[in-house]
């Protein structure tokens, strides 16, 4: 499953430090943060977790996360 959310991510070093929080938590493929889109989409290919565990985890990070529609 590949998983596609709105974030408000906005630097490089926000965009590196959810990657690697990320993959170390979860077996995902691909991540991936657009900066340049308004909604600063953040893509997990080969998702295994559910989408509601992805957008819990990515709050208690301190960035919003919903999932894009």
């Amino acid at each position: 499953m590949i998983g596609i959310f709105k974030t408000n991510i906005n630097n490089t070093q926000e965009r590196q430090q959810m990657i690697h929080a990320i993959a170390t938590r979860f077996p995902v493929g691909d991540c991936h943060v657009d900066l340049e889109d308004c909604d600063k989409v953040l893509r997990i290919a080969d998702l295994e977790v559910g989408e509601d565990i992805i957008i819990d985890f990515v709050k208690k990070q301190g960035f919003l996360c919903e999932v894009l529609e």
